[in-house]
């Protein structure tokens, strides 16, 4: 962080007692909307479930996704500065903190000031050179909040504290008070839980049943190699999600309260962690781990119970796997604590849970005097409960196997402060939701004698408490998965798979047709279907399997219910080469609503494509679409609809989606082009046309003949007929009434 970027300091810290009515996590719902909100709640009545956190209001955010950083910090005018920067995740914690300490003051509460958020798994890769062959969906690798007011409830004595941090810039006490105000008027605002809902479709895993169990006998194979002790393998579960995700929280901590539940509210996408684990705490010269390790689902009766607690007790499996992980623990923090000063505290103690029981124990050790919280992550980040043992050995060979980054998932939530204190959860039973979508991870670790069945099985147990609370809210109303077409089967469009060493795949070779369909009728399906096979034909010179594509339609619409909306069809048929086959085929299918509509406009702008086309796929509608796309980033990127696409004569062709045409007196004319679409639309458009009295001439054409005809169109099967308003900085006519006309007869076909 560069000496130039200012941060304020903090002198001081307001502490008030405070009495609200409210259950603590109904209070910290009022903030549970604005980003930057933490909520930290405590459930059980074990020893490490003392106190619930709400964090609000931040004054400095940190996120960052790779090797760039952007730190957010509000100015003395209410609006944040960012500083964008490439400096060691953990090294920046240490300096804000070292910053912004105030070690000369003692409190009482665990945390009055501090940040708050969390480190992804994924920040391993900033410690060690490890391979990365997994597929991120580009969230934050470490997401942190620096909240300007922290309200704490001791559930040991009923007390509530609020903190404020008082700032060097602040004006006396009138900037604290107005803070204060501020969050006091919130916590008086009503408050109304939002309803929440899975995808009634279930939940999608990162592997298939098969592949889990063959993942776990991999990770067997290299233990009897003696590559590892222990490696702990997981598998992510998706589903579509709508509502509130503070809901969620809320249902899942009424169900099973756990030690270490945390919400995170960053904006773009939530964090909803039930973890019972703590990762690390710092207080005063003492650091603690608390790792878990053996696992069992709990009993239907008493004496069910009972006795599976009893067999987990007596487990060897689980007795040595905990073992070699609260031994990994004590090397970690050997290195940040003071010689021979590391001792368990408590070992393979039985700790009961809502859905299962757990093998834990307490790792405790003085730490040396110049090691920082940052240092204490750093020493130990990830936990080695949740990777294996070696530990980078287990990261290498988890990365080879699981296909999906980890996310949050096994990386660490909870707060660092400012004035010496840090407790950090093991981000498991932990659940994100994202741009509609909702994914968690569940795991365990595999040993020498695992049984890749009950790994899986033991994998279900963990997400019970999750999955069943989503599955009641699937319940409700929510928007079905859209059944696709796929290989000759209807299956839930999500669920479709495309087998990824296909030509069809690697290389783009295949064909696809669109269709519009009005109230369950396809427009001119004949047509489409008819050129579809003519193009397969023609490209790869083999004939497409006999489908009664109609049919096919025809259920695609009825199965998803689509009769009376307007939509799109895509018809795809691509190159498949495995043995007994030669053509991957599938049908989808959409809702679909006006270009025109979507954008508000009444006509289209065009700018011209730099980059010319010259190719004999451009007769057919080639899957090979990569030319397309990027006409089409390059036209929005400039302020226009669609890019004008031009032959390798610079003569105008085609835009990226549509044919084109133009209208000069009673001459309708299409530019000539040695490649182009032999578009449907604009067969029809060229007939209707033709009875109106317009004499149809094809002519090739540069940009700037073309752009002294008066009045320029496009077609395609979705929108029909729609005027262009300009080609770059030319104005054109429009002529709406003759677009309704054509439409018209366009749309009764």
């Amino acid at each position: 962080m560069s000496e130039n970027f200012f941060l304020p300091r903090i002198t001081d810290i307001v502490i008030r007692g405070l009495n609200f009515d409210l259950p603590f996590e109904l209070a910290a719902a009022r903030f549970s909307r604005q980003e930057g909100t933490v909520v930290l709640l405590s459930g059980s009545d074990l020893d490490c479930a003392r106190y619930h956190i709400l964090g609000a209001d931040p004054w400095l955010t940190l996120k960052g996704t790779g090797e760039t950083i952007c730190l957010n910090v509000k100015d003395s005018a209410g609006c944040f500065v960012c500083h964008e920067t490439d400096q060691d995740p953990f090294d920046l914690v240490d300096t804000l903190v070292k910053k912004l300490s105030f070690l000369d003051k003692a409190f009482k509460l665990p945390v009055t000031a501090g940040l708050f958020g969390y480190f992804a798994y994924d920040l391993k890769d900033r410690i060690e050179n490890l391979p990365r062959t997994c597929v991120g969906n580009g969230l934050p690798d470490i997401c942190l909040y620096a909240p300007s007011v922290v309200l704490i409830q001791d559930r040991k004595t009923c007390e509530n504290w609020l903190c404020l941090p008082v700032f060097d810039r602040d004006k006396g006490q009138e900037d604290v008070l107005a803070r204060e105000e501020y969050f006091l008027k919130r916590l008086e605002q009503s408050w109304h839980p939002g309803a929440f809902c899975a995808d009634g479709t279930g939940f999608v895993s990162s592997f298939a049943k098969p592949e889990y169990l063959s993942a776990v006998s991999q990770i067997i194979a290299h233990l009897r190699q003696g590559d590892i002790y222990q490696a702990n393998l997981s598998q992510r579960f998706e589903t579509g999600f709508n509502g509130d995700a503070y809901a969620l929280f809320l249902k899942l901590f009424e169900k099973n309260p756990a030690p270490f539940f945390a919400f995170i509210q960053a904006g773009d996408h939530q964090v909803v962690s039930t973890s019972p684990e703590r990762f690390l705490k710092v207080e005063g010269s003492t650091v603690e781990s608390r790792p878990i390790k053996g696992t069992i689902s709990r009993g239907n009766t008493p004496e069910q119970d009972r006795e599976n607690a009893g067999t987990l007790s007596r487990s060897t499996k689980d007795d040595a796997e905990l073992t070699m992980i609260v031994d990994l623990m004590r090397n970690d923090l050997s290195r940040i604590t003071e010689h021979d000063s590391v001792d368990v505290t408590a070992h393979k103690r039985l700790e009961p849970y809502d859905n299962v029981f757990h093998l834990v124990s307490v790792v405790r050790g003085r730490l040396k005097a110049d090691v920082s919280c940052a240092g204490v992550v750093r020493a130990a980040f990830p936990g080695g409960s949740i990777t294996g043992c070696p530990k980078i050995r287990a990261m290498e060979i988890i990365d080879a196997l699981e296909p999906v980054k980890r996310h949050v998932y096994t990386g660490a939530i909870g707060y660092l402060s400012f004035h010496g204190t840090m407790d950090l959860s093991i981000a498991i039973r932990t659940a994100v939701v994202h741009d509609g979508r909702l994914f968690f991870s569940v795991g365990g670790g595999v040993v020498y004698d695992s049984d890749p069945e009950k790994e899986f099985e033991e994998t279900l147990a963990k997400g019970k408490t999750l999955m069943d609370t989503l599955a009641q809210g699937a319940g409700q109303h929510i928007e079905k998965s859209i059944i696709a077409w796929v290989n000759g089967c209807f299956v839930p469009q999500d669920l479709a798979r495309v087998p990824a060493g296909i030509p069809g795949f690697l290389y783009g070779a295949g064909l696809f047709e669109t269709i519009r369909v009005d109230a369950g009728i396809p427009l001119r399906l004949p047509e489409h279907t008819r050129r579809l096979e003519q193009s397969w034909g023609a490209v790869f010179g083999q004939s497409l399997p006999d489908i009664c594509w109609e049919s096919v339609v025809e259920q695609l619409i009825s199965q998803n219910g689509f009769e009376q909306k307007i939509c799109a069809v895509k018809l795809v048929a691509a190159k498949d080469e495995r043995p007994g086959r030669h053509v991957f085929v599938a049908a989808f299918i959409r809702t679909y609503m006006h270009r025109l509509e979507l954008l508000g406009k009444k006509s289209l702008d065009l700018v011209v494509f730099p980059h010319a086309r010259h190719s004999f796929l451009a007769d057919h509608k080639s899957m090979n679409y990569l030319f397309y796309d990027l006409a089409r980033a390059f036209a929005l990127d400039h302020g226009a609809d669609e890019s004008l696409i031009l032959n390798s004569d610079s003569t105008v062709s085609e835009t990226n989606t549509c044919n084109i045409m133009a209208l000069d007196g009673k001459n309708m004319v299409i530019p000539a082009s040695s490649h182009v679409l032999d578009g449907i639309t604009l067969g029809c458009v060229i007939q209707i046309m033709a009875k109106k009295g317009f004499t149809i001439n094809r002519v090739a054409l540069d940009v700037e003949r073309f752009c002294t005809l008066p009045y320029v169109f496009v077609t395609n099967a979705l929108m029909g007929m729609v005027p262009v308003r300009r080609i770059d900085n030319t104005m054109l006519n429009i002529d709406p009434l003759l677009c309704r006309q054509v439409n018209e007869i366009l749309l009764s076909a």
